[in-house]
């Protein structure tokens, strides 16, 4: 896992092969999430445990939450299951600056 600010973030996502992970809850993503983000709620554990087995290793993945606390939890969990590439975005979404787009 890297840690990365909002300036870094925003240089990095969009690469190719890369996807960015809400891992907030449905209450908050009712706030608005980035753009084009997937969505895997990491305090539902069971739900989120099943949700990484479908996602693609190989794959680069920006992670963030509200504050940067569980996003931060969520990268070394997939880390330690054999994730590539994670990062975490410190600060979460409190500290986000960029686009937000409603949740659908």
């Amino acid at each position: 896992m890297k840690n990365v600010d909002k300036s870094q973030w925003k240089e990095l996502v969009g690469s190719p092969n890369s996807v960015v992970l809400d891992v907030r809850t449905p209450e908050e993503w009712q706030d608005g999430v980035q753009k084009d983000a997937e969505t895997l709620n990491f305090l539902d554990s069971a739900a989120f445990m099943d949700g990484l087995q479908k996602l693609d290793k190989s794959k680069t993945y920006y992670v963030y939450c509200r504050s940067g606390g569980r996003s931060a939890q969520a990268c070394s969990i997939m880390d330690q299951a054999g994730f590539a590439d994670t990062y975490n975005l410190l600060g979460g979404m409190l500290e986000w600056d960029g686009e937000v787009v409603p949740y659908t």
